[in-house]
């Protein structure tokens, strides 16, 4: 919305200003504003954004607002601006003036962003005095969130508090034509943090000037080295060498998930993957995030590709975030793998002394620094879908994310607590809601103490005590248990109600019905049984469930979601029983199953022990790939719908048969929803694969029979308006198909954008939902 200018211009005026306009830049852009157009007064920081006082001609007042908006600075952005008269006190100049407290915290955390071009150009000027320099920022670029401790954002309010600038710096903080003008983190090899390399026991390696060729001579050897990034730890190690990236997975255990690759340069970034126009644009984005792109067929001649990225044709790349990135990739002359600083099931680490304990199993050494990381932030990652942006981990450069719409109710201060895997919390605290960083899956002990952390955090941050949390309806969720020992007022919100409304939320239609597709792994039902194949009929506050799979079997419960052989094992147990004729044996021995394992399972179904229900789209994901590429186990979430896209012929258009019963046969779960049944699919697939068709034909035609199924579907609702939610929807071809064929038949189709469409946007569509229910109906 742009802010409205007065059409009647005093000669002294107040201009209230809120947005994203504080660490970005802003007020040294209003104060060389006001020295171009002569006119005095101040700007200040308060923790409802911006207050500007003018003083001086009329017309160059109104100017002053015109130009306000129409040359705001990358990123800054302005929500909200109002004109008040004031009296003139004939000040002499323009200042900008320390900062206030507002009676409420409205002003926008900024965020970090990647290293400017000005900047890269002075760390590779040997003359320049920031020539190496691994620390140089400006007001363009640089930490912001992951370095504040309160608002206003000003330099006594972030880490660097502790670096006292010299006169040179100072004298550059304090010209109004130098673009470290207001820099807060502003500093030099003088004054600033300085680089230390040590061992994982402590030891100084190396100091100084000297670490970065250190730490490039380790890396030429294939040593594994963590580095202190701009918002926690990393591991690199060479991109081109199988035997490091081979230990890197083993230190780490992590056998098969793709790793990302840092890269120097654009040209070297299209070397490696396909980059289309908007992959460019996200790739040279300030958000810096990790892009998944296609490969190119010539990747492996730079990098170990096939041990990057196994059994995938895509590639996570990413531009250098800080100058100790760029420093390094320079001197290296080589990619880097660049991959989360923790362990298994563990934060990333953000204190150098920690990195020394918890990563020296990891890590051959440490590259850290003097400069606290206040706030963890990992790394983003984006894939291009539908021609849009599509955040997977919200994170770096994205979070604090602002979610606007929601001012629009009254409701008290409420936290969000989000899910169990790919944790992220949100909080409204009666001015702004916001959706914190990406922190992780909350299976371990250090997981759910950085969870009680970031809550406290963000809460001290938006000074905010909430009145109430909303949470999923899970009752293993460690965080709805935590929810429950808060004491507040608690909002229980189903798990894909609450994607849905996130996807609502994301492209402003918190104020209509419309059909939800919401499909995805696990989340609790209102019956009982774990849902995940979702039509649902939702607005903010409600929703109804029109449709979802024919529920089957999970034999083991969580064993079954990391081992797909059983899920597929216990569907063709389920297809025999009701008199469906197959080669049982044959396809037990296809999936790996010992026959007393069968018998296990079997005696698991049909006495219901420890068998939970499903009509997950994910888990049937699961099943196929167990079919069809004998994908016994899983080692991350997501790779049984990964491998399928991949070996996808995307030609081929034929499709299995999923039709809708009016009935649930099982008698599980809900009874009163259609059921897509997938006997009929299965049945034709096992032909299939009797007969030898190609992995390739197989897997699309499981694409296209869902597509199918979606769009006879949504044929026989009356909504034109669709939103598509649910981890599931970050399968491009999946959300490509599905999108093109619904707005074929003249459906609007709202695809997933900046906030996830997995369960690291969970939380925003909790706390819209509460939101909902806490304000008084009008």
């Amino acid at each position: 919305m742009t802010p409205p200018i007065a059409n009647s211009v005093p000669d002294a005026l107040r201009l209230k200003v809120s947005g994203q306009i504080q660490g970005v830049g802003f007020r040294p852009f209003v104060a060389r504003l006001a020295f171009e157009l002569k006119l005095a007064g101040e700007v200040r920081n308060d923790t409802a954004g911006a207050i500007i006082e003018l003083e001086g001609n009329e017309h160059n007042i109104a100017v002053f607002q015109r130009r306000l908006i129409d040359e705001l600075p990358e990123p800054a952005t302005i929500n909200e601006m109002v004109a008040e008269r004031l009296s003139a006190r004939n000040r002499p100049s323009f200042t900008i003036a320390g900062s206030t407290a507002a009676s409420e915290m409205a002003a926008m955390i900024p965020r970090d962003s990647r290293l400017c071009a000005d900047c890269l150009q002075e760390i590779f000027n040997p003359a320049d005095r920031r020539h190496g320099y691994p620390f140089t920022n400006c007001t363009a670029c640089g930490p912001r969130y992951s370095i504040i401790e309160r608002m206003p954002y000003d330099r006594q309010s972030i880490s660097m508090k502790m670096f006292v600038p010299c006169a040179v710096c100072q004298g550059e903080y304090s010209t109004a034509l130098n673009r470290r003008f207001h820099a807060q983190p502003n500093a030099c090899p003088s004054c600033g943090p300085q680089l230390s390399l040590v061992d994982c026991f402590g030891q100084t390696i190396e100091h100084a000037d000297r670490v970065i060729p250190a730490a490039v001579n380790l890396l030429r050897e294939g040593c594994i080295l963590a580095l202190k990034g701009l918002g926690g730890f990393q591991l690199l190690v060479r991109a081109d060498d199988t035997s490091a990236v081979a230990r890197l997975r083993q230190r780490k255990r992590r056998p098969r998930k793709p790793l990302a690759v840092m890269v120097r340069s654009l040209q070297v970034a299209g070397a490696i993957a396909l980059i289309s126009p908007v992959e460019r644009r996200v790739l040279q984005s300030l958000q810096n995030p990790i892009v998944i792109q296609e490969q190119q067929p010539e990747a492996r001649n730079l990098i170990a590709i096939d041990g990057i990225a196994p059994g995938v044709n895509t590639i996570g790349l990413f531009l250098p975030t800080t100058p100790l990135h760029a420093l390094l990739l320079e001197a290296f002359g080589k990619p880097l793998v660049v991959t989360s600083g923790n362990n298994y099931g563990e934060p990333i680490i953000t204190n150098d002394a920690e990195a020394y304990h918890g990563l020296s199993d990891v890590a051959d050494a440490v590259l850290g620094h003097n400069r606290p990381i206040v706030h963890r932030v990992d790394d983003s990652v984006v894939r291009v879908i539908d021609n849009q942006p599509v955040t997977l981990r919200l994170a770096r450069g994205y979070a604090p994310l602002p979610l606007s719409g929601l001012d629009q109710f009254s409701g008290p201060p409420v936290l969000a607590v989000g899910g169990h895997l790919k944790n992220a919390i949100a909080l409204w605290n009666g001015s702004q809601a916001v959706l914190a960083p990406h922190l992780g899956e909350l299976d371990h002990p250090s997981s759910r103490t950085a969870f009680a952390e970031g809550i406290e955090n963000l809460c001290r941050l938006y000074d905010c005590r909430p009145q109430a949390i909303a949470c999923d309806l899970h009752p293993d969720y460690f965080t709805t248990q935590w929810a429950n020992r808060y004491g507040q007022q608690i909002v229980a919100v189903q798990h894909h109600h609450a994607h849905a409304a996130a996807a609502m939320l994301e492209h402003k239609l918190i104020d209509e019905s419309v059909l939800a597709i919401i499909w995805d792994g696990t989340g609790h039902g209102t019956d009982g049984t774990s849902w995940g194949g979702e039509f649902l009929r939702a607005n903010l506050r409600d929703f109804e469930r029109i449709a979802s799979l024919r529920p089957f079997p999970l034999p083991g419960g969580e064993a079954a979601i990391q081992h797909p052989n059983r899920i597929a094992y216990g569907m063709l147990e389920l297809m025999s029983a009701a008199g469906v004729k197959m080669e049982i044996s044959l396809l037990r021995e296809r999936l790996g199953i010992a026959h007393g394992e069968a018998n296990t399972i079997s005696q698991m179904i049909s006495r219901g022990i420890h068998t939970p229900w499903s009509c997950s789209i994910g888990r049937l994901y699961d099943a196929v790939a167990a079919l069809v590429i004998s994908l016994k186990d899983v080692s991350y979430e997501g790779e049984a719908a990964v491998r399928l896209e991949v070996i996808a012929d995307r030609t081929h258009r034929d499709a299995y048969e999923m039709p809708t019963l009016d009935n649930n046969p099982s008698g599980i779960g809900d009874l009163h929803c259609l059921r897509g049944d997938w006997f009929v699919m299965l049945r034709q697939m096992l032909h299939d694969l009797r007969h030898e068709i190609s992995p390739r034909i197989i897997a699309a035609r499981f694409h296209n029979a869902l597509v199918e199924w979606a769009v006879d579907l949504v044929k026989q609702s009356p909504f034109t308006k669709i939103v598509l939610g649910g981890g599931c929807f970050q399968n491009r071809l999946l959300t490509e198909r599905i999108a093109g064929e619904l707005r074929g038949i003249g459906r609007q189709v709202f695809t997933p954008g900046v906030i996830p469409p997995g369960d690291g946007g969970l939380a925003a569509g909790q706390l819209a939902v509460a939101l909902s229910r806490l304000t008084p109906a009008k």
